[in-house]
């Protein structure tokens, strides 16, 4: 039986005005369905509902507005269903955009923070280990969770706004401390140290965590490198499209993890498997749906590219050209456009030809023309979702295969440490 607070039975009753009690109103009903004993408080949210997925997601957001919704923590907005400055030049429709253009208008009313970004960890919004809060967008969850060592659980479109309003969540899952316990145990056996320094390694090895996991929580041993921050990013978008990981531990790496025994809590694992070299290049293999050379896009930037990879992009392309017959996009927020502006380092990708998207994302935006029929990637969350959502056919590489490929107006790739390993 769910217990409210004097507070909650408030807003439910519209003590608070009209749009807290709609919210409150779907968060007891979810509540319900999650099992939930109570609500507790949170201080901070993600908003995925931004994205426009037809007329209903906007009339939701339209009427929240009207009737004078107001966010009540710290909220920032996930990407929308369009770039407001830059749409014109895709296949974009003008009724679509303007739509779009009315839904995030809607989330800015209410309050919100326009970051406009799935990575919003890379912003001034990034929240604190230990901090409850309602974020949706998978990878920012599995991000949040497991990186950071916030709490939060999987919150979908429509209640993710829902908790911001009212600035609660159901007292249940990952909120809580005995349920962030690992429950399968991955190890890497005989995994060289040169394959877990290469650029595609964490995206790689998170793609094939998310198939063997499925929604249980990983906790992988044996990996040898401190990764950087986006090669993070790159494995919990990954682990989050291939399965439905909220919450991974590495051990030495992620901070509920400095060991073995901390990441279980001291329990034994449900399951233990084996990963070899053999295993990654399977998953590596997968990612790749294209049977040929032939290009027509390279596209980079899920989750958004941060300032970081900005630099690291900016000397591979300098007093380089694409190919006129590839086109080169890369997906990001404004803030990092910005970042990257004032860096310098933004410049020599421009003059390469790259096309900067800002807001939003091929996945989330209809807007590749009908000719663009094969991408490439290094990504694995765009490879996973590319050839299903867009109906293209992907092949996955590291950076620099990327820029090479663009280059030379056909897919090449550097294949010789993955096939040796």
């Amino acid at each position: 039986m769910l217990q409210l607070s004097d507070r909650d039975r408030a807003m439910l009753n519209g003590d608070h005005g009209p749009a807290p009690q709609l919210a409150m109103s779907i968060l007891v009903r979810m509540a319900d369905v999650y099992g939930a004993g109570e609500l507790m408080d949170i201080s901070q949210a993600h908003i995925d509902s931004t994205m426009y997925l037809g007329d209903a997601t906007l009339e939701f957001a339209e009427r929240l507005a009207s009737l004078g919704a107001r966010v009540a923590v710290p909220t920032s907005l996930n990407v929308s269903g369009v770039d407001e400055c830059g749409w014109k030049d895709w296949a974009v429709s003008p009724e679509w955009a303007a739509k779009a253009a009315r839904q995030m208008l809607a989330y800015e009313k209410m309050g919100a923070v326009p970051t406009w970004t799935c990575a919003p960890y890379q912003t001034q919004m990034r929240p604190s280990f230990g901090q409850q809060i309602a974020w949706g967008e998978s990878n920012a969850i599995a991000f949040a969770n497991s990186v950071i060592g916030a709490r939060t659980e999987r919150y979908p479109d429509l209640l993710d706004i829902c908790c911001a309003i009212t600035a609660r969540v159901p007292a249940v899952g990952l909120h809580v401390t005995e349920n962030r316990a690992g429950q399968m145990l991955l190890r890497l056996i005989d995994v060289p140290l040169a394959l877990q320094q290469d650029d595609q390694f964490f995206a790689v090895l998170g793609h094939l965590v998310g198939k063997l996991a499925g929604d249980l929580i990983p906790v992988i041993d044996g990996v040898a490198v401190q990764p950087a921050e986006d090669h993070l990013k790159a494995f919990a978008a990954a682990v989050a499209s291939s399965g439905r990981v909220a919450l991974f531990h590495i051990v030495g790496v992620t901070p509920e993890a400095p060991t073995l025994d901390a990441a279980f809590q001291r329990r034994a694992p449900q399951q233990t498997l084996d990963i070899t070299a053999t295993d990654l290049r399977g998953a590596r293999s997968e990612l790749t749906t294209a049977d040929g050379r032939e290009l027509d896009m390279v596209i980079l930037g899920s989750p958004h590219f941060s300032l970081a990879e900005f630099r690291n992009l900016a000397p591979l392309v300098a007093g380089q050209h694409t190919d006129p017959r590839v086109r080169f996009l890369i997906t990001s927020s404004r803030l990092m456009k910005e970042m990257a502006a004032e860096a310098g380092v933004l410049a020599p990708i421009v003059e390469f030809g790259a096309q900067i998207t800002l807001d939003t994302c091929i996945l989330a935006s209809p807007m590749l023309p009908p000719e663009i029929k094969t991408l490439m990637t290094n990504s694995a969350k765009y490879a996973y979702y590319a050839p299903s959502l867009l109906n293209t056919r992907v092949t996955f590489g590291s950076l620099a295969d990327c820029v090479r490929s663009a280059i030379e107006g056909r897919v090449v790739r550097d294949d010789s440490l993955w096939q040796t390993a």
